[in-house]
């Protein structure tokens, strides 16, 4: 089985550019099962489950959807093993731009949208730096110039990347994003003992352990204050 984790900011287009490749990865008679990670509610598994593709969702919750993601992907990998699969996704939630989710020797692609403005791949981290492959959606929705101008900011965050366009509408593109997945060149049947690409985002304060009030009194552990004297 190969594991391919996808990832992106909230309302990218991640569930519709998956949907759009698996249907071309099913044309090469492979079965394709998901995974998909959210914070507080999706029904994005009830259109995997529509489109006939194994699903599982998880929820984090109160969690940093970041580090449940990676409490819980072995216990992802066995079960996409058990489902006897040729590829699994795995989906993450709508991440904010420190997170880390990849895994090395695992495929990581990030999904980004043309409308979050020119300069968010500078201030997207890991997430876009460390992904192998870079998919920027709703060109549709801006001039040409725009697309190449955007494109070219997402190359210079991360050269190594491929980058390429999918509409997640109609599909376009998202057949050239199938032939990249490298199923059958990579057999994981556990992600036991390998290493995420980037640390996580650190923070564990008196605020992560339910802590409501305000003020240096109640500010506990791993805290960071700004420079305000001019």
């Amino acid at each position: 089985m190969n594991l391919v984790t996808v990832s992106g900011p909230p309302s990218s287009g991640k569930t519709s550019v998956i949907l759009k490749t698996i249907q071309a990865v099913q044309q090469r008679g492979l079965k394709v099962g998901v995974v998909k990670f959210d914070c507080l509610h999706t029904d994005d598994d009830v259109l995997y489950a529509k489109a006939g593709v194994p699903v599982k969702k998880g929820l984090s919750g109160a969690l940093c959807p970041d580090h449940f993601f990676v409490s819980n992907i072995e216990e992802v990998v066995q079960w996409g093993v058990k489902q006897d699969l040729d590829l699994l996704v795995t989906e993450s939630a709508g991440l904010c731009n420190r997170c880390s989710p990849y895994i090395k020797e695992v495929q990581a692609v990030c999904v980004i949208d043309n409308l979050s403005g020119i300069n968010t791949p500078k201030k997207i981290g890991p997430m876009l730096k460390s992904a192998d492959v870079v998919v920027i959606t709703k060109g549709d929705i801006v001039s040409q110039a725009e697309r190449e101008v955007f494109a070219s900011r997402v190359s210079s965050v991360n050269p190594r990347a491929i980058v390429m366009h999918i509409n997640g509408l109609t599909g376009q593109g998202a057949f050239e994003l199938s032939t990249l997945l490298h199923d059958g060149e990579i057999d994981i049947d556990t992600v036991k003992g390998k290493e995420l690409r980037f640390s996580m985002p650190s923070a564990l304060c008196s605020y992560c352990l339910g802590e409501k009030r305000i003020g240096d009194d109640y500010q506990m552990g791993n805290v960071r204050k700004m420079e305000m004297e001019d």
